[in-house]
C-alpha cells in the first residue's frame, strides 16, 4: 500500500491547466462572446449554435439582429459544447470538480480506505493521478493491445502475444522480448491471484476497443474466480474542452469524482465475459459480429467496442479495414507528416479512438508493404524521427479508396483481426457494413 502522505498534493497546491478543468467564469464570458457573435450574425457563432443547440432549426441567423435570442441560449449551446446536456448541469459539474479537488488539496482518508483494494487499468496512464488523489490501493497494470495481433484460443495463446508485441513494438517501446514476456505474465498473474489477495478489485476502462477487450478478458477471468467486492470505472465521456479519448487525460479530481460514480458488476456481467471472451479469440468472427449487433446490456460499452474492432476486418467494397482508410482519406486531403497524421486521425476522424501511437505505426508501417505503393514518405530536414516523415498518398492509393482496386489485390501483410487471420490475398473474412456483418469472400 503507499503511504498517502507522500502522494496527496500539498496544502495551497495550484491546480494546472487541462482542458478537463473548467472555470466557471470562464464559461459565462464564452456565452456572452456568442450571444453577441449571434446577434451580429457571425457565421462561426451560428455554426456552433446550430451544431449544439437542442432547437437550432426554429432560429436562423437574421438582419436585423434576432431579439428573441438570450443570455441563457449562448449558456446552453456552451454546455453542450462541453458535453453537458444543460446550463445547471455544467455549473454543478464545475462546482463538484472544485470540491473534489479542494478535498485532494486538504488531504483527509483515502476514497479506497476500509478494505484491501486493487486498481486495474490498461495502462500505467492513471497510476500518478490516482496516486495524487489520495488513493492508496495497489496498481496493476494490464496493457496486452488485445485488439491488434494475434489472440487464439491456444493454450499458447500469451507466448503469440508475447512474440507479436516484440516483433511489432519493441523497437518503439524500448523493451526486449525478456522484458515484454515478463510483464504480459505479472498482468495475468495479477489477475489470477486478485481474488485472493484483495477484498475489492476496481476496474477502470473507457469505452473503446483497447480498454475493453482487456475488459472482457478481466471479467472472464473473475468469473472463475469473483472477487469479494468488484466493481467498475467505464466512462464514455468527460466533460471538458477537448475530445474525451481516455482516462489518462484527465486531472485527479476527475478520476476521484468517477470513483463516487463506480458501479458494481452484475452477476450478469461476469456471465457475459466468457463469451465475450472466446468470440474475441474464435477463427470464425460471425460469432463476434453477433454479439456487436445484439449489444451487451450488462456491459453497456463493450458491444460498440466490438463492432469497432470488427471493422477492422477488410471491408467487403475495397478490402481496406476503418483504420486503413481513414488514413488514405487523410492523406487524400493533404499531406502530412505521421505525427499530424495520428493527431487528425485520433482527434477528428477515427469513430470510437483506441490507438496508442506505437499501433498506429505499426498499421502504418503495414500498409507500406504492399506490391506497389499507395503512399509514399519523405522528410524534410535533419530531423528524421518517424513522426516527422511526411506522408502523401499515390495514384493507386486514391483508386483503393475509391472501391476502384481492391486492397487484397495488392498482396498486403498478413494480420490478425483477434482470432481472425487476414491473408494476404483473398478469399478471407470481410465486414459488411451495412448489415454489420462477417462474410467470407
Amino acid at each position: 500500500m503507499s503511504d498517502p502522505s507522500s502522494t496527496a498534493p500539498a496544502s495551497g497546491a495550484r491546480r494546472a491547466a487541462s482542458p478537463f478543468r473548467l472555470n466557471l467564469e470562464q464559461q459565462r464570458k464564452r456565452a456572452k462572446e456568442l450571444l453577441e457573435g449571434l446577434r451580429n450574425s457571425d457565421a462561426g457563432a451560428w455554426h456552433r449554435f446550430r451544431l449544439h443547440h437542442p432547437r437550432r432549426s426554429d432560429h436562423e441567423p437574421a438582419l436585423p439582429p434576432d431579439p428573441a435570442l438570450c443570455l441563457s441560449q449562448a449558456q446552453l449551446v456552451i454546455a453542450r459544447e462541453l458535453g453537458l446536456p444543460s446550463w445547471p448541469r455544467l455549473k454543478a459539474h464545475i462546482a463538484a470538480m472544485d470540491r473534489t479537488w479542494s478535498r485532494i488539496r486538504d488531504g483527509g482518508p483515502a476514497p479506497d480506505r476500509g478494505m484491501a483494494t486493487l486498481h486495474v487499468r490498461c495502462g500505467s496512464d492513471i497510476g500518478p493521478g490516482l496516486q495524487q488523489a489520495g488513493f492508496t490501493g495497489d496498481f496493476l497494470e494490464y496493457a496486452d493491445p488485445l485488439c491488434q495481433g494475434p489472440l487464439r484460443n491456444d493454450p499458447d495463446w500469451l507466448k503469440q502475444r508475447v512474440d507479436f508485441i516484440a516483433h511489432a513494438y519493441g523497437p518503439g517501446s524500448g523493451m526486449d522480448r525478456a522484458a515484454i514476456a515478463a510483464k504480459l505474465q505479472r498482468a495475468e498473474q495479477g489477475l489470477r491471484t486478485a481474488a485472493a489477495r484483495y477484498e475489492r478489485v476496481v476496474l477502470w476502462f473507457e469505452h473503446d476497443p483497447y480498454d475493453q477487450l482487456i475488459l472482457a478478458r478481466c471479467l472472464a477471468e473473475f468469473a472463475e474466480c469473483p472477487p469479494l467486492r468488484l466493481e467498475l470505472v467505464s466512462p464514455a465521456r468527460f466533460p471538458g474542452g477537448a475530445r474525451f479519448i481516455g482516462l489518462g487525460q484527465l486531472p485527479p479530481e476527475a478520476l476521484r469524482l468517477l470513483w463516487t460514480g463506480r458501479q458494481p458488476v452484475t452477476a450478469a456481467a461476469l456471465a457475459a465475459g466468457r463469451p465475450a471472451w472466446d468470440a474475441l479469440r474464435a477463427p470464425d468472427p460471425r460469432p463476434l459480429a453477433n454479439l456487436a449487433r445484439q449489444g451487451t446490456a450488462s456491459i453497456p460499452q463493450l458491444g460498440r467496442a466490438v463492432r469497432r474492432h470488427c471493422q477492422e476486418l477488410p471491408w467487403t467494397e475495397d478490402g481496406l479495414g476503418l483504420t486503413q482508410r481513414l488514413i488514405l482519406g487523410l492523406l487524400a486531403e493533404e499531406a502530412r507528416t505521421a505525427g499530424q497524421l495520428f493527431r487528425d486521425l485520433t482527434l477528428e476522424r477515427e469513430p470510437l479512438p483506441w490507438m496508442s501511437d506505437l499501433i498506429f505505426h505499426d498499421i502504418v508501417a503495414g500498409m507500406r508493404q504492399v506490391a506497389s505503393p499507395v503512399l509514399t514518405g519523405s522528410f524534410e530536414g535533419e530531423d528524421r524521427r518517424w513522426a516527422r516523415e511526411v506522408l502523401a498518398i499515390m495514384p493507386l492509393g486514391r483508386a483503393v479508396l475509391a472501391g476502384e482496386v481492391d486492397w487484397l489485390t495488392l498482396s498486403p501483410p498478413a494480420r490478425w483481426v483477434g482470432g481472425v487471420l487476414v491473408p494476404a490475398s483473398a478469399p478471407c473474412w470481410r465486414w459488411d457494413e451495412g448489415s454489420a456483418a462477417a462474410v467470407y469472400a
